[in-house]
């Protein structure tokens, strides 16, 4: 925990911790958020949200639902166009800032 509350805080910056240490979690304001850089690849989150999906319709097909096979292949790909979404909207406020 201190170890995550150090990186944190050096994300942040210019925090007096001389004054102990602060038990609250850090706030997540606009300028902290500015400062921590997107670490998630494009590529590493669609891998996640395929593996996932995957796994569930691996379990559907065994057990031989084919109305769970349906409603997740329906799923997944209206979360992918979701996260596609997503990452063009933050790939758009990175090259911004």
């Amino acid at each position: 925990m201190d170890r995550a509350r150090k990186f944190l805080m050096d994300q942040i910056g210019d925090i007096d911790t001389s004054l102990g240490p602060d038990l609250s979690p850090p706030r997540l304001t606009l300028r902290a958020l500015e400062k921590i850089s997107m670490s998630r690849s494009r590529e590493r989150i669609l891998s996640n949200l395929d593996e996932m999906y995957r796994e569930a319709f691996e379990r559907a097909k065994e057990s031989g639902d084919a109305s769970q096979q349906a409603t997740l292949d329906f799923a997944y790909r209206r979360e992918q166009l979701y996260f596609e979404i997503l990452l063009d909207v933050r790939d758009a406020v990175e090259r911004r800032g």
